[in-house]
Protein backbone atom coordinates (compact mmCIF):
# COMPACT_ATOMS: atom_id res chain seq x y z
CA UNK A 1 0.00 0.00 0.00
CA UNK A 2 2.30 2.76 -1.24
CA UNK A 3 -0.48 5.08 -2.25
CA UNK A 4 -1.82 7.54 0.81
CA UNK A 5 -4.78 6.20 2.46
CA UNK A 6 -8.22 7.75 0.68
CA UNK A 7 -10.85 9.18 3.44
CA UNK A 8 -14.44 9.77 4.00
CA UNK A 9 -15.72 12.18 6.68
CA UNK A 10 -18.69 11.70 7.64
CA UNK A 11 -19.76 14.11 10.66
CA UNK A 12 -22.99 16.39 10.87
CA UNK A 13 -20.16 19.56 12.33
CA UNK A 14 -18.85 21.28 9.82
CA UNK A 15 -15.83 22.72 11.92
CA UNK A 16 -14.89 18.92 12.74
CA UNK A 17 -14.88 17.70 9.01
CA UNK A 18 -12.90 21.18 8.48
CA UNK A 19 -10.23 20.36 11.19
CA UNK A 20 -9.84 16.86 10.37
CA UNK A 21 -9.95 17.70 6.58
CA UNK A 22 -6.71 19.92 7.43
CA UNK A 23 -5.08 18.04 9.46
CA UNK A 24 -5.23 14.98 6.92
CA UNK A 25 -4.24 17.17 4.35
CA UNK A 26 -1.37 18.32 5.78
CA UNK A 27 0.06 15.20 5.69
CA UNK A 28 -0.77 13.92 2.68
CA UNK A 29 -3.87 11.71 3.05
CA UNK A 30 -6.33 12.64 0.86
CA UNK A 31 -10.20 13.35 1.82
CA UNK A 32 -11.79 12.30 -1.27
CA UNK A 33 -15.78 13.50 0.38
CA UNK A 34 -17.82 14.52 3.04
CA UNK A 35 -21.11 13.82 4.54
CA UNK A 36 -23.35 15.20 7.11
CA UNK A 37 -25.30 12.43 7.35
CA UNK A 38 -25.31 8.71 7.31
CA UNK A 39 -27.30 8.51 3.72
CA UNK A 40 -25.00 10.65 2.68
CA UNK A 41 -22.31 8.50 3.92
CA UNK A 42 -23.50 5.39 2.27
CA UNK A 43 -23.77 7.22 -1.08
CA UNK A 44 -20.30 8.60 -1.21
CA UNK A 45 -18.47 4.98 -0.10
CA UNK A 46 -20.40 3.88 -3.80
CA UNK A 47 -19.10 6.69 -5.61
CA UNK A 48 -15.26 7.27 -4.49
CA UNK A 49 -14.83 3.75 -2.95
CA UNK A 50 -12.39 5.66 0.25
CA UNK A 51 -9.81 3.40 1.91
CA UNK A 52 -11.28 4.71 5.28
CA UNK A 53 -14.62 5.95 6.63
CA UNK A 54 -14.16 8.32 9.58
CA UNK A 55 -17.91 8.11 11.13
CA UNK A 56 -19.48 9.97 13.95
CA UNK A 57 -22.32 8.27 15.31
CA UNK A 58 -24.89 10.98 16.24
CA UNK A 59 -26.45 12.59 12.61
CA UNK A 60 -29.68 13.35 11.66
CA UNK A 61 -31.54 11.35 9.14
CA UNK A 62 -29.36 8.54 8.96
CA UNK A 63 -27.04 7.94 12.09
CA UNK A 64 -23.40 6.27 12.03
CA UNK A 65 -24.53 2.96 13.17
CA UNK A 66 -26.92 1.99 10.60
CA UNK A 67 -24.54 3.74 7.93
CA UNK A 68 -21.58 1.42 9.29
CA UNK A 69 -23.94 -1.73 8.61
CA UNK A 70 -24.96 -0.63 5.08
CA UNK A 71 -21.58 0.28 3.88
CA UNK A 72 -20.08 -3.33 5.28
CA UNK A 73 -22.58 -5.67 4.83
CA UNK A 74 -21.76 -8.37 1.98
CA UNK A 75 -19.28 -5.89 0.56
CA UNK A 76 -15.90 -7.45 -0.67
CA UNK A 77 -14.13 -4.83 -0.52
CA UNK A 78 -15.74 -2.23 2.02
CA UNK A 79 -13.64 0.44 3.73
CA UNK A 80 -12.58 1.05 7.40
CA UNK A 81 -14.83 2.64 9.55
CA UNK A 82 -13.42 4.43 12.07
CA UNK A 83 -16.03 5.89 14.70
CA UNK A 84 -16.04 9.27 15.61
CA UNK A 85 -17.90 9.71 19.09
CA UNK A 86 -17.36 12.95 21.93
CA UNK A 87 -17.25 10.60 24.72
CA UNK A 88 -14.64 7.27 25.26
CA UNK A 89 -17.43 5.40 26.47
CA UNK A 90 -20.29 5.97 24.32
CA UNK A 91 -22.62 3.09 24.19
CA UNK A 92 -23.32 3.16 20.92
CA UNK A 93 -19.78 2.56 19.70
CA UNK A 94 -19.79 -1.09 20.94
CA UNK A 95 -22.88 -2.07 18.37
CA UNK A 96 -20.97 -0.36 15.63
CA UNK A 97 -18.22 -2.44 16.25
CA UNK A 98 -20.42 -5.30 16.38
CA UNK A 99 -21.42 -4.20 13.12
CA UNK A 100 -17.85 -4.53 11.72
CA UNK A 101 -16.27 -1.21 12.21
CA UNK A 102 -12.71 -1.39 12.61
CA UNK A 103 -12.35 0.85 16.02
CA UNK A 104 -12.71 3.97 17.33
CA UNK A 105 -11.50 7.58 18.11
CA UNK A 106 -12.75 10.23 20.26
CA UNK A 107 -13.05 13.30 18.86
CA UNK A 108 -10.02 15.53 20.72
CA UNK A 109 -7.47 13.08 19.14
CA UNK A 110 -4.14 14.91 18.21
CA UNK A 111 -3.30 15.67 15.23
CA UNK A 112 -0.81 12.44 14.99
CA UNK A 113 -2.84 10.49 16.07
CA UNK A 114 -5.77 11.01 13.74
CA UNK A 115 -3.23 10.56 11.21
CA UNK A 116 -1.37 7.32 12.46
CA UNK A 117 -5.05 5.73 12.96
CA UNK A 118 -6.05 6.27 9.40
CA UNK A 119 -3.00 4.55 8.12
CA UNK A 120 -3.23 2.15 10.58
CA UNK A 121 -6.55 0.78 10.22
CA UNK A 122 -6.16 1.01 6.63
CA UNK A 123 -3.50 -1.81 6.56
CA UNK A 124 -6.12 -4.04 8.89
CA UNK A 125 -3.63 -3.27 12.04
CA UNK A 126 -5.13 -3.12 15.36
CA UNK A 127 -6.32 0.53 15.85
CA UNK A 128 -7.60 0.83 19.62
CA UNK A 129 -5.16 0.27 22.36
CA UNK A 130 -6.22 -3.12 23.51
CA UNK A 131 -6.87 -1.81 27.53
CA UNK A 132 -9.75 0.73 25.95
CA UNK A 133 -10.85 -1.95 23.50
CA UNK A 134 -11.07 -4.15 26.51
CA UNK A 135 -13.00 -1.86 28.51
CA UNK A 136 -15.71 -0.72 25.83
CA UNK A 137 -16.65 -4.41 25.36
CA UNK A 138 -16.75 -4.96 28.96
CA UNK A 139 -18.74 -2.29 29.44
CA UNK A 140 -21.74 -2.76 26.90
CA UNK A 141 -21.43 -6.93 26.00
CA UNK A 142 -24.94 -8.17 26.65
CA UNK A 143 -25.57 -11.65 25.70
CA UNK A 144 -29.15 -12.49 25.15
CA UNK A 145 -31.56 -12.71 21.83
CA UNK A 146 -31.89 -9.20 21.97
CA UNK A 147 -28.26 -8.24 21.47
CA UNK A 148 -26.40 -8.07 17.94
CA UNK A 149 -24.06 -10.88 18.71
CA UNK A 150 -21.40 -11.99 16.26
CA UNK A 151 -21.76 -15.60 16.48
CA UNK A 152 -18.77 -17.49 15.36
CA UNK A 153 -17.80 -21.54 16.41
CA UNK A 154 -14.36 -21.32 18.14
CA UNK A 155 -14.42 -24.78 18.24
CA UNK A 156 -12.15 -24.18 14.57
CA UNK A 157 -9.21 -22.78 16.82
CA UNK A 158 -6.48 -24.85 17.97
CA UNK A 159 -5.92 -24.94 21.45
CA UNK A 160 -2.50 -22.78 21.05
CA UNK A 161 -4.81 -20.55 18.73
CA UNK A 162 -7.81 -20.24 21.56
CA UNK A 163 -4.99 -19.20 24.11
CA UNK A 164 -4.07 -16.42 21.86
CA UNK A 165 -7.40 -15.17 21.22
CA UNK A 166 -8.33 -15.41 24.93
CA UNK A 167 -5.22 -13.43 25.76
CA UNK A 168 -5.64 -10.95 23.19
CA UNK A 169 -8.88 -10.21 24.44
CA UNK A 170 -7.75 -9.89 27.99
CA UNK A 171 -5.64 -6.72 26.40
CA UNK A 172 -2.86 -8.03 25.61
CA UNK A 173 -0.49 -6.60 22.94
CA UNK A 174 1.54 -8.67 20.24
CA UNK A 175 4.79 -7.92 22.15
CA UNK A 176 3.29 -9.13 25.83
CA UNK A 177 1.72 -11.92 23.86
CA UNK A 178 5.27 -12.99 22.83
CA UNK A 179 6.52 -12.86 25.97
CA UNK A 180 4.06 -14.56 27.90
CA UNK A 181 3.69 -17.57 25.36
CA UNK A 182 7.57 -17.60 24.75
CA UNK A 183 7.12 -17.02 21.04
CA UNK A 184 8.67 -14.58 18.90
CA UNK A 185 6.32 -11.87 17.91
CA UNK A 186 6.49 -13.26 14.20
CA UNK A 187 4.77 -16.02 15.66
CA UNK A 188 1.89 -14.22 17.22
CA UNK A 189 1.04 -12.44 14.39
CA UNK A 190 0.74 -15.52 12.53
CA UNK A 191 -1.45 -16.84 14.93
CA UNK A 192 -3.36 -13.84 15.30
CA UNK A 193 -3.94 -14.09 11.08
CA UNK A 194 -5.50 -17.76 11.37
CA UNK A 195 -7.43 -16.73 14.12
CA UNK A 196 -8.67 -13.71 12.08
CA UNK A 197 -8.99 -16.61 9.02
CA UNK A 198 -10.80 -18.62 10.65
CA UNK A 199 -13.79 -16.82 12.59
CA UNK A 200 -13.58 -14.72 9.39
CA UNK A 201 -12.88 -11.37 11.22
CA UNK A 202 -12.00 -8.51 9.64
CA UNK A 203 -9.56 -7.70 12.35
CA UNK A 204 -8.65 -7.79 16.26
CA UNK A 205 -11.34 -6.17 17.32
CA UNK A 206 -14.09 -7.76 16.39
CA UNK A 207 -11.91 -10.75 17.68
CA UNK A 208 -12.05 -8.98 21.17
CA UNK A 209 -15.90 -8.99 20.63
CA UNK A 210 -16.28 -12.73 19.93
CA UNK A 211 -14.12 -13.36 22.43
CA UNK A 212 -16.60 -11.97 24.90
CA UNK A 213 -19.88 -13.03 23.05
CA UNK A 214 -18.69 -16.31 23.03
CA UNK A 215 -17.84 -16.20 27.14
CA UNK A 216 -14.58 -17.16 26.00
CA UNK A 217 -13.73 -14.42 28.08
CA UNK A 218 -15.78 -12.75 30.63
CA UNK A 219 -15.93 -9.13 32.06
CA UNK A 220 -13.31 -8.11 34.74
CA UNK A 221 -11.27 -11.06 33.81
CA UNK A 222 -7.20 -10.00 34.01
CA UNK A 223 -4.81 -10.63 31.65
CA UNK A 224 -3.11 -13.46 34.24
CA UNK A 225 -3.86 -16.88 32.92
CA UNK A 226 -5.16 -19.46 35.94
CA UNK A 227 -2.45 -20.60 38.13
CA UNK A 228 -0.42 -17.35 37.43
Amino acid sequence: MTQPPRVLLADDQTLVRTGFRLILGADGIDVVAEATNGAEAVDAVRRTRPDVVLMDVRMPEMDGLEATRRILTGTADAPRVVILTTFDLDRYVYAALSAGASGFLLKDVTPEQLTAAVRTVRTGDALLAPAITRRLVQRFTRRGADTDVLHRDLAALTPRELEVLTLLARGLSNAELAARLHLAEATVKTHVARILAKLKLRDRVQAVIVAYETGLVGPGTSGERPGE
